[in-house]
């Protein structure tokens, strides 16, 4: 049976000496694994059509159950080519599709976490702050690992008034009243506090001109770094590249400010 459906190209591996199973995250079926023989050779018709980042309408041939489909044929909407041709950008993509990856299950539609994916992935794209939209991403994709933070009210007593904490270990913010229930919150400024309930809520189509100072970001990382690291349970291989990239990016500014 013949199905099609819009999809971002999440994962890609080699299969054999001329074939790649792709792992497609799709608006109607979720996410789904496929093969495209014949993908690995430049003159492919499937090869563009495979690379990861890739946004396009897949015809895919399905069998009885839940095995592996056969990509018949596509066509590119979207080739994200800033992503492919920027190694800064394709780290921050590749954290994003491996973090979409890990987080769903395969087969379970969810076409807000399409949309999401695929806005960030145009803004990616298109030049955005790409820190703040790995913020956005990574809060929003809180929800559906089932760990959500409590952001509207103290996660304690219910207070939404006070001076905010934000605790991993009570799932959210602490006022200051409830300060001892963690004797290793993170103290936060209301700026943060504001930053923190935004990312969070924000419908990401609306997003405008982001500008943060480098200690804002600094500070807002290491929250849902901690968040992440204390109560996800996932250990992302593109981290590590993407923490590479950063260290890089603030050599060079480093050096160029020593210049100029």
């Amino acid at each position: 049976m013949l199905k099609k459906c819009e999809g971002i190209v999440i994962r890609a591996n080699h299969y054999g000496e001329s074939n790649k199973i792709v792992t497609l995250f799709t608006r109607e079926l979720g996410k789904i694994g496929v093969m495209a023989r014949g993908a690995k050779k430049p003159s492919s018709r499937l090869s563009a059509l495979t690379h990861p980042f890739t946004y396009g309408s897949f015809l895919i041939q399905t069998g009885s159950g839940s095995g592996m489909g056969t990509l018949s044929q596509g066509e590119i909407i979207a080739s994200m080519r800033s992503i492919r041709e920027d190694i800064f950008l394709t780290a921050y993509a590749s954290y994003v599709v491996e973090l979409t990856d890990r987080a769903t299950e395969s087969r379970k539609s969810n076409p807000f976490l399409f949309e999401l994916l695929f806005q960030t992935l145009t803004y990616i794209d298109e030049g955005y702050d790409k820190d703040v939209l790995l913020y956005i991403y990574k809060l929003k994709m809180l929800d559906v690992l089932g760990i959500a933070p409590q952001l509207n009210r103290c996660a304690i007593c219910g207070a939404s008034d006070g001076v905010f904490a934000f605790s991993t270990k009570e799932g959210g913010l602490l006022c200051h009243r409830c300060y001892e229930h963690d004797p290793y919150h993170i103290k936060l400024t209301p700026m943060l506090v504001k930053l923190l309930r935004l990312f969070y809520y924000m419908d990401l189509k609306r997003l405008g001109s982001i500008s943060l100072k480098e200690e804002t970001k600094k500070r807002l990382a290491f929250i849902i770094d901690t968040y992440y690291a204390e109560l996800s349970g996932l250990t992302l291989k593109s981290e590590r590249f993407l923490k590479q990239m950063d260290s890089l990016r603030d050599t060079f500014s480093d050096d160029v400010n020593e210049k100029s």
